[in-house]
C-alpha cells in the first residue's frame, strides 16, 4: 500500500549549526543517504531544497537523495543501506514492531493528510455509515480494513464493505464510477483530482475515531544515530530548513523541486498547487508555529490505536501480545 503520506516545507534556522565550519565542511563533507518513499512529490520539498540551496553543504554534509525503488525507504535505513529515509507512520510502527531498527527523527506533516474520498455527486453518502454495503478500491493492507472499519462504525454502521484491490488504480476506478469509495492523501491526490475537474467530497480520519497522527516522518537508525549524532543533527536540522523555506518561500521551493526532477515532475502546476494545500492546511508548520516536530501524544495514541486494533505484529507475524513502548519509536532530540 502507499504510505498514505507526502509534502512538506520549511526555511533557513538561525540555530543552524552552519556558520563556523563552513570552510571545514566544504573540505571533508561527510556523505549521507536519504531514501525517498515514493515518487518524487511535494512531501520530499524540504530535502531537495536544503541540497540545492546549499544547506546540506553549509553544515559539512554531502546528501544524496536515493531514488524510490522496489525495495522500501523502511527495509534500506533499518539494514543501513540508506542513513535516512522519508516514511508513513504506518510503516514507522509497524516495521518497528517486527523488529527493525528504525527510530523517526523529523514529523514532515503535522497532522493527517488522508482521507475516505468519494464522487461529489454520491448524494446518499451523507456520513460514513453509508458507506456500509458500498464498494472500496484498496491497496492491499490491514490497515486500511481497521481505519474504514473504526471510521464507519464510530458513525453507527456495521463497517461491512466489499474491497476490491486496486492499488494506484483505485483513483481512475473511483473517477470512472467502478469504485465507491477510496483513501487519498488530500494535499497529491487530493489537489490532482481538483485541478482534473473531479468534483469530490471526504470524511478526515480524526472526525471518525481514529487518532491524528504525522503521516509521513524521517526515519533513521538506532545504530546509525548513536554512531554519527552530530552528523545526524546537522542532516535534521538542515533539512528542516529546507521545509521552513518551502513554507516561507513556496515558489521558489516549488521551481526547486521541479528543477532537480524534470523528468518526473512534468506538472509544475501540480507541485504549485499541492505544495499551497500543504501550507494553506497548516501540514508542514502547524498553526502554532511546529514545524519537524513530533507530538509525544499523537504518536503514542497512533502507535496504541494500531496496537489495539491489531495491526503490530512481531517478527514471526504474531499480533502483539504487550503494548511496545512507542517513546523509542521516534525522538525530537536532533532537531536542536
Amino acid at each position: 500500500m502507499i504510505d498514505l503520506t507526502r509534502r512538506q516545507a520549511l526555511f533557513l534556522a538561525a540555530t543552524l549549526p552552519f556558520a563556523g565550519a563552513a570552510s571545514r565542511a566544504r573540505a571533508a563533507a561527510q556523505k549521507i543517504t536519504v531514501a525517498l518513499d515514493w515518487t518524487v512529490n511535494t512531501n520530499h520539498i524540504g530535502l531537495f531544497v536544503a541540497r540545492d540551496k546549499g544547506f546540506y553543504r553549509d553544515a559539512g554534509l554531502d546528501v544524496e537523495i536515493l531514488p524510490y525503488g522496489d525495495t522500501g525507504s523502511g527495509t534500506l535505513v533499518a539494514n543501513r543501506v540508506a542513513d535516512f529515509g522519508v516514511s508513513g507512520s504506518l510503516g514507522l510502527f509497524t516495521q518497528k514492531s517486527a523488529g527493525a531498527d528504525l527510530k523517526a527523527v523529523y514529523a514532515v506533516v503535522q497532522s493527517e493528510t488522508g482521507r475516505v474520498v468519494f464522487n461529489a455527486d454520491r448524494a446518499a453518502i451523507k456520513s460514513p455509515k453509508n458507506l456500509d454495503g458500498l464498494t472500496y478500491g484498496g491497496f492491499g493492507s490491514a490497515w486500511e480494513n481497521a481505519l474504514l472499519q473504526t471510521i464507519i462504525r464510530h458513525d453507527g454502521g456495521k463497517g461491512d464493505f466489499s474491497t476490491v484491490t486496486l492499488g494506484t488504480s483505485a483513483y481512475e476506478a473511483l473517477a470512472n464510477g467502478a469504485v465507491d469509495f477510496t483513501l487519498e492523501v488530500s494535499t497529491w491526490e487530493g489537489v490532482e483530482a481538483k485541478l482534473r475537474g473531479l468534483k469530490q467530497r471526504s470524511f478526515r480520519y480524526a472526525d471518525y475515531g481514529v487518532p491524528d497522527e504525522h503521516t509521513t516522518l524521517i526515519v533513521s537508525s538506532n545504530a546509525y544515530l548513536a554512531a554519527n549524532p552530530k552528523q545526524a543533527a546537522a542532516f535534521v536540522q538542515a533539512a528542516r530548513a529546507g521545509y521552513e523555506l518551502a513554507v516561507d518561500h513556496a515558489k521558489e521551493a516549488a521551481d526547486l523541486l521541479v528543477a532537480a526532477n524534470k523528468d518526473t515532475l512534468t506538472n509544475p502546476a501540480l507541485i504549485d498547487a499541492s505544495l499551497k494545500a500543504l501550507n494553506d492546511g497548516h501540514f508542514l508548520k502547524s498553526a502554532n508555529g511546529a514545524i519537524g516536530t513530533m507530538d509525544k501524544a499523537k504518536m503514542e495514541a497512533m502507535g496504541g490505536y494500531m496496537f489495539a486494533s491489531g495491526i503490530l505484529l512481531d517478527g514471526y507475524g504474531k499480533a502483539l501480545k504487550q503494548k511496545p513502548d512507542f517513546g523509542a519509536y521516534f525522538t525530537n532530540e536532533f532537531l536542536g
